[in-house]
């Protein structure tokens, strides 16, 4: 799964301790033994355990109990329990809980997607793209590998995906699509070629000119429906995608539609998973 760097985490502890736990040092109760245990409080898909564990160990927290990301819970389950001094526990208390609560709430309306899905087509995917909330990526993306999705594009960098924004510039060259389309697989002969559609004879146009897949974008169900029917009987082995505008009411409908994978951001948002974070003297 993902691996986040310690660089990540170090900027997930500094800011929330930029300095000091200024309550827990007027106290004078740092030098106590202690516990912390963190438990959730509903059904949730599990994830973010991991990172908790990587912080509590960097101030010297003996982690000695965690379930691993992924693991489906039952509510009032203790899924990591720590112990060491108090000025450590309250120093990582925090932190740890939000990489929990975050994680796990993404985590768990991804799975909660896939099974409605599933209901409809086992064969449908669920991918999530780029447009989480900025510095969350690696997390977020651990999340939904945790929940049993899988991501559609991690950056620019790896995929080839035309947009019509794209092709704005390339009507400026007067260049037929098939040729775009030749060089392209020759350049990145590596790589699948993608365009997104926003109409039936877009789509057309670009599996005429030899694209391996299509995204359509904010098309209605009953309309993409009939795309997807036309395009496979074209060229049955294309790749198609919808994106934009699905949601939890209308899942069912698009996994109905007969595309590969249904393309969405909406996972990232929404309401964390609740856990407790509990404390005893040891």
């Amino acid at each position: 799964m993902v691996y986040l760097a310690d660089e990540t985490l170090e900027k997930f502890i500094k800011e929330d301790v930029p300095y000091l736990d200024l309550t827990t040092w007027i106290l004078g109760i740092g030098e106590q033994p202690g516990a912390i245990r963190f438990f959730n409080r509903e059904k949730a898909v599990l994830c973010g355990t991991e990172e908790a564990a990587r912080i509590a160990r960097k101030f010297d927290l003996e982690v000695k109990t965690f379930f691993p990301s992924g693991t489906q819970l039952e509510s009032e389950t203790m899924v990591l329990e720590a112990v060491g001094r108090a000025a450590d526990l309250h120093r990582v208390w925090k932190v740890m809980v939000n990489i929990l609560e975050h994680a796990s709430g993404i985590a768990t309306r991804t799975r909660d997607w896939l099974e409605r899905i599933r209901e409809v087509d086992r064969t449908v995917g669920l991918v999530t793209t780029r447009k989480g909330f900025p510095g969350t990526r690696e997390l977020a993306t651990k999340a939904v590998l945790a929940g049993g999705g899988y991501p559609h594009r991690l950056g620019l960098s790896e995929t080839v995906l035309i947009f019509p924004q794209h092709r704005a510039f390339l009507a400026a060259g007067n260049r037929p699509l098939a040729q775009v389309v030749a060089e392209l697989k020759e350049k990145a002969c590596e790589k699948k070629i993608l365009a997104e559609a926003e109409s039936l004879s877009e789509a057309l146009e670009w599996v005429a000119a030899g694209v391996d897949g299509i995204q359509f974008d904010k098309i209605a169900p009953v309309e993409l429906r009939e795309y997807v029917s036309e395009l496979r009987r074209i060229q049955p082995r294309v790749v198609i995608l919808a994106a934009g505008g699905i949601h939890q009411q209308n899942i069912a409908e698009y996994a109905a539609t007969g595309v590969n994978a249904l393309v969405t951001s909406a996972v990232y948002f929404g309401k964390p998973s609740d856990f407790s974070a509990r404390m005893v003297v040891e």
